[in-house]
This record gives structure tokens, C-alpha cells and sequence, in this order.
């Protein structure tokens, strides 16, 4: 399958600290593709970077066959990227709907328009349902989000990167913090969404990698250590070591 997204040595240093050292990543379109890897693996700067919010120290970056290495964070969501981060980011006074109209606006010229007149941003409201309707929130679209259980925050979050209209669909922990009844509900959301995009996610939570990744990513030290489906690596003494320090 052709690549959507491709990093070449890849490498980010902190005052001397290597983050990441040489990192060569291939992400195959219509892939749900988990990164994953102990503490400390670089799995937050490798998605800084991919999201713009980082210019790495060397390497390159392409999504589409384009080069984006160094884009600033509107740029690479304007190309196609959107991102979900560990901590919700949400407008909590305002409905569920509200905040993905708002996020559907951000697209246009009217921006993130809190000011506007309630009909400007209900043109938004198909669209914005259909988002919702993914993530299995429709039913919650006159909610105040503040009055939202965190799954259904965490999931809301997915349908404002939606709303970005991306290709490439960056999911930072999407289950961090969840219980296990929600890590149940939040796996066929992704799903959902992942029929229409490629999706690449970090999670620490080995279950929802077994259940949603065609193709397994693992870092360590800011090195690609392993990489390729759950039952391989479920095996893999190499992966087993920097998980376990040896102890299995």
C-alpha cells in the first residue's frame, strides 16, 4: 500500500538531550498504525513534530509525498493533519454542538467567531451532527460539556479534530484516564472514524492496540526498536525487554 505519511532520520535534541535519534516511520494510507514504547520513548516528540508544534534538529517529514518538515501547526492541519492531545481541550460552558460548530467555523473565514449570531453558526449544524454521530455524541448535542463524563469529553475531542476535515488523524492517548467500561465504548468510535482516514495513535494501553493497529511502531530511547503487527510483537524479546526490563 502507498504511504501517507513517511519520516526520514527523523531526530530532535533538547540542549543536548536526543529525544528522538533517527526515526524512520512509514504509515500506510487507510491504516490504523499505534506507536508505542516505555516512559520516555519520544512518542510525544515524534507527535509534536508531526503536528508542527516541534521543528526537529535534522531529518524530514512527508505527508502525501510532500515535504512539511518544520510547518507551523495551522499549516499542517490546513495540509490535512488534525491531532487530539492527552488532555481534553474543550469549551466547557458551552454544548457539545456549539463546540464542534465553532470547530467546523475555524475552517472558514469566520474563525473561532464566539461573537456571531446563533444562525451564522447553524449552518454548521448537519455537518456538526454528522461529526457527533461518528463518536457516538449525537445523542448529546444540547449538553453543556462541563456536565459530560470525561470518556465522552475525551471523546468529543476526536470529533473537534474532525471537524478539521484531516486525512491524517493523530490521536495522542485517546484512552488515558479512562475506565474500563469507557476504553470499551471509545474502541468503535475510532473505528468509525477510521473508515474514512488513516489514523496513527499513541496509547499505553496494550488491549486497544491488540484491538484497533493493523501495524505497531515501537520506541525506545527515541529509537524505532521493533515495529510490525501485535502478534509478532507481542513475542518479541527485544519488545518484551524495554517493557519489562527483562524480568519476563
Amino acid at each position: 500500500m502507498a504511504a501517507i505519511l513517511e519520516t526520514h532520520d527523523l531526530t530532535m535534541e533538547f540542549r543536548g538531550f536526543r529525544a528522538l535519534d533517527g526515526v524512520d516511520l512509514r504509515v500506510e494510507t487507510g491504516t490504523i498504525h499505534a506507536i508505542i514504547g516505555p516512559n520516555g520513548a519520544g512518542k510525544t516528540t515524534l507527535f509534536n513534530l508531526l503536528s508542527g508544534l516541534l521543528r526537529p534538529t535534522r531529518g524530514r517529514i512527508q505527508f502525501e509525498r510532500q515535504d512539511v518538515t518544520g510547518l507551523p501547526p495551522h499549516e499542517i492541519a490546513r495540509r490535512g493533519i488534525a491531532r487530539s492531545f492527552q488532555i481534553t481541550s474543550v469549551f466547557p460552558h458551552l454544548t457539545v454542538l456549539d463546540n464542534v460548530r465553532l470547530a467546523l467555523g475555524a475552517r472558514t473565514s469566520l474563525g473561532y467567531a464566539f461573537w456571531l449570531p446563533d444562525q451564522v453558526l447553524r449552518r454548521f449544524d448537519g455537518e456538526g451532527v454528522e461529526i457527533l454521530t461518528s463518536v457516538g455524541l449525537a445523542g448529546l448535542a444540547d449538553r453543556q460539556v462541563s456536565g459530560l463524563p470525561y470518556g465522552q469529553k475525551r471523546a468529543l475531542e476526536i470529533a473537534l479534530a474532525l471537524a478539521l476535515h484531516p486525512t491524517l488523524l493523530l490521536l495522542d492517548e485517546p484512552t488515558a484516564g479512562l475506565s474500563a467500561e469507557d476504553v470499551a465504548r471509545t474502541l468503535e468510535p475510532i473505528r468509525r472514524v477510521a473508515r474514512e482516514r488513516t489514523v496513527v495513535l499513541v496509547e499505553h494501553n496494550m488491549g486497544v492496540v491488540a484491538a484497533l493497529s493493523q501495524q505497531i511502531t515501537v520506541l525506545q530511547r527515541g529509537r524505532v526498536l521493533a515495529e510490525g503487527p501485535y502478534e509478532a510483537l507481542r513475542a518479541n524479546p527485544a519488545v518484551i525487554e524495554a517493557y519489562l526490563g527483562g524480568a519476563a
